[in-house]
C-alpha cells in the first residue's frame, strides 16, 4: 500500500513504512538532508539531531526525519526557517568539539557557521576520543550487521565515548573493521601494527586474533585467549 505526502512542494507516493529520510531521498527530484547518525543497512537511530524537518500544519513541530514514519496526507518542510536554524544550532554544538574535522567544517560552511560560540577545553584534536562525534554508527554496525555488539557507547553527559569492556581489547571482536568503514570522521581507523595483530579499534591494547564467525575465515598468528581472564596481561601500547 502506498502513502501519498508533500516534501518542498512535492507530491511523493512511498510505501508504508518509509520514514521521511527514506522518501525525500527517493522522490522525483531527489531532497538533500543532512545526517551523521543515518545508513541505509542500520535500523534509523535519531543520535545526530542534523536531520530535524518540519511538519506543516496548524501545530507545525520539528522531528528527525530518519525516525519519523511517513503518514498519509503529510505536508513536510525540509528547508524552512525553523529548520535551518535548529540544523544550524547542531552545527554549532558540533564545532564546540569537532571543529577540526573536514566534515564538521563541511556542515559549519553550509549553514554559515564560522567559530564556535563556546569553546571546550581539553578535546584532544586528533586522537580517537577528539575525532568521534557519538553517531553511533560503529555501535550499531558492530551489533546489526555484524552480529557481535563488541563496542558500546558508555558513560554519561561530557564523559560519553565509544568503548570495550574495561577498555581493554573485546573478547568478542573478530576484526571485520566494520566499525572502521561506516565511520563518518575517521575516529576508528584501521591500524597495522609491528606484530602479526591488527587492529580495528581506537583502544591501545594488543591481542591475538580471532577467527571470524560469519565467514569462518582464520587468520595468521595465534588464537584468541580461550579464557578471558587472560586478558588481563594485556600490555598498553
Amino acid at each position: 500500500m502506498m502513502i501519498h505526502l508533500t516534501i518542498d512542494d512535492q507530491r511523493i507516493d512511498v510505501p508504508r513504512g518509509y520514514t521521511l529520510l527514506q522518501a525525500a531521498r527517493d522522490a522525483p527530484c531527489s531532497i538533500a538532508i543532512p545526517t551523521l547518525c543515518a545508513h541505509e543497512a542500520l535500523l534509523p537511530y535519531g543520535a545526530c539531531r542534523l536531520c530535524l524537518v518540519e511538519l506543516v500544519g496548524p501545530r507545525s513541530r520539528l522531528v528527525a526525519s530518519c525516525t519519523y514514519p511517513c503518514e498519509e496526507g503529510l505536508s513536510v518542510r525540509t528547508n524552512s526557517d525553523l529548520v535551518m536554524e535548529a540544523r544550524r544550532t547542531v552545527v554549532e554544538l558540533l564545532m564546540t568539539t569537532s571543529a577540526h574535522l573536514p566534515i564538521v567544517r563541511a556542515l559549519a560552511d553550509e549553514f554559515g557557521v564560522q567559530v564556535p560560540y563556546v569553546a571546550l577545553e581539553g578535546n584532544d584534536r586528533g586522537s580517537p576520543s577528539g575525532d568521534c562525534v557519538l553517531c553511533g554508527l560503529c555501535v550499531r554496525a558492530c551489533r546489526e550487521i555484524v552480529g557481535i555488539g563488541a563496542i558500546s557507547l558508555t558513560h554519561r553527559g561530557m564523559e560519553r565515548q565509544v568503548g570495550t569492556p574495561f577498555q581493554i581489547a573485546s573478547a568478542d571482536c573478530i576484526e571485520c573493521g566494520t566499525c572502521a568503514l561506516v565511520c563518518p570522521t575517521g575516529a576508528i581507523r584501521i591500524e597495522d601494527v609491528t606484530r602479526p595483530v591488527r587492529t580495528v579499534h581506537v583502544w591501545r591494547s594488543e591481542y591475538a586474533r580471532r577467527a571470524c564467525r560469519l565467514c569462518e575465515y582464520e587468520p595468521p598468528g595465534p588464537p584468541f585467549p580461550a579464557d578471558y581472564r587472560e586478558l588481563s596481561g594485556v600490555r598498553e601500547t
